[in-house]
This record gives C-alpha cells, structure tokens and sequence, in this order.
C-alpha cells in the first residue's frame, strides 16, 4: 500500500507539472523560443515515459495474480528504452542550446532557427527509436529455457537478461556499446558545452550578468545529474553486478521520480515559466483574452 500510494502520487505530480508546461509553453508567446520548444518536447517525453510503466505497476500492486502478456512485455522494453534514449539525446540538444545562447548570443537567432531545431528535435527522436529497436531485438533473443518471471517492476534490459539460461556476456557487450553510444556521447558532449559556457560566465564583469547567464542553465544542469546519473549506473556496469532490490529502485528514481521532478525544477527555478504561468492561467480558467 505504501508504494502504491507513492506510486499513484507521483505519477498524478508528473501528469499535472508536465502538462502545466506543455500548456504554458505552447499558449504563451513569449516562451516560443528553442529553449522552450525543446522543454515542451521534454515535457511529452516524460508524460509517456511514465505511462508506458506507472499505470500498469498500479494494477499489478494492487492485484493478487501480477502478470504482464508477452506482447505487453515486449511492448514496454521497446518503449521505454526508446523514450529513455531520446531523453539523453534531448538533454544533449538542449545543452547546445544553452552553449549558443551564452557564447554566441548574436547568432543564436540564425543558428537556433525554427527549422535546424525541429530537425535536432526529430533526429533524437528517430535515432532513439532505431536504437531501442535494436537493444530490444538483442535482448528478446535470448534462450529463457521457459523462465517467465520477470524480478522487477516493469520490463527492463537488465531484469529480463537475468532470465536467460545461456551465456549473455555476448549479448552484454553489444548492449554495453549501444549504451555507450547514447549515454556516454551525449553527456560527454553537454560536459564540452558547459566547459565552454563556464569560460564565457567568468569572462563577464558584472556578478548580476554572472547570476543571469548561469541561472538560464542551472535548472538544466540540475536534470541532467538526476537522469544521467541513475541512467548511467544500470546501463553500464553487468546486470550480476547489482543487487535486485537496488536495481529495482534505481529503475523506479530515473524511470518515476526523475519525470516527476522535471517540471518542478524548471518551474520553481525558472523566471520566464513562472511569469508565464501569472499570464496564461487566469485565460485558461476565467477565458480572459
């Protein structure tokens, strides 16, 4: 009951805050920027990230018999792992954002156009699908030898690798270089980005210039940390390696709670998010024009 409870809460925080910035971002036009094109993505990404996995956790927590069909199985490896790998490619994208917008300021408008940002958008999009199809393919390959009992939550790599019956260091070591592929270059790239903006912040004379170019990344930066972090830690080290329970957990942080802490963090540390939230809630609930 405890679980569900924390389960039921935070997917109701992740739907309200998600929604909330889809809304704003979209109904305000000062926030039609890349900046917040990309954070409206991001906001989507997490409302489906978690309803891939939550709602079925919640009938199955709440039921004697927990089952998942193979198909509903197969179903949620791909999806998740596809939203997981366009979440570390989207964040890279956004770092690049931030890269421009603080060392080039006087190009950000030509650089970060309409169209190169929607084909950053798609390309993370797209590319994660293709990967997910391919690590779901390697991992629904395995022999199980009729193991059916899936020790975790929902349908991840690691816990549906410990059902085979055969050797899986083959299929572990294509596995870890796909990871590799979309965790590692990604967040090597945002780690070069803000090396570059850190050395543009401290160039600036004024501590309030200092506070305002580094405040439009903190809550970024913040993100980043969250997922990357427990992403990281499942992702590139063997499934023995970790322990079941603080495997499942860590699944629950980047997979739940991370969702959930997104828009939070964008919304209390954003100026421009709450502004536009003073603007665009009194039309949406009194139809003010």
């Amino acid at each position: 009951m405890p679980l569900f409870v924390v389960l039921l809460l935070s997917y109701t925080i992740t739907i309200f805050g998600n929604v909330s910035i889809m809304m704003v971002c979209t109904l305000d036009p000062k926030l039609h920027t890349p900046m917040y094109f990309f954070l409206t993505n991001l906001s989507i990404l997490d409302l489906c990230y978690t309803t891939t996995t939550v709602p079925h956790m919640l009938v199955n927590i709440g039921c004697n018999k927990k089952t998942i069909s193979y198909a509903g199985c197969v179903a949620q490896l791909i999806i998740f792992l596809a939203l997981g790998a366009t979440e570390c490619l989207l964040l890279a994208v956004m770092s690049f954002d931030r890269y421009v917008a603080v060392c080039r300021p006087l190009h950000y408008v030509v650089i970060m156009n309409y169209w190169f940002c929607l084909r950053m958008a798609a390309f993370s999009w797209l590319t994660a699908f293709g990967n997910s199809v391919l690590q779901s393919s390697l991992t629904l390959n395995i022999p199980r030898c009729g193991h059916q009992e899936v020790d975790h939550f929902f349908c991840e790599v690691p816990a549906l690798l410990k059902l085979s019956c055969a050797d899986t260091k083959p299929v572990e070591a294509e596995l870890f270089f796909f990871s590799v592929l979309i965790l590692l270059i990604p967040v090597t790239l945002i780690l070069i980005s803000y090396g570059f903006i850190a050395q543009a912040v401290l160039k600036i004379r004024s501590a309030e210039g200092r506070q305002k170019a580094f405040g439009t990344c903190e809550s970024h930066m913040i993100v980043v940390s969250l997922f990357y972090g427990t992403a990281i830690y499942m992702y590139l080290q063997p499934p023995s390696s970790t322990s079941k329970d603080w495997g499942k957990m860590v699944s629950l942080f980047y997979g739940i709670i991370t969702p959930m802490l997104n828009p939070l963090i964008y919304s209390l540390r954003n100026k421009d998010i709450k502004e536009a939230f003073k603007r665009v809630m009194p039309r949406i609930f009194f139809c003010k024009k």
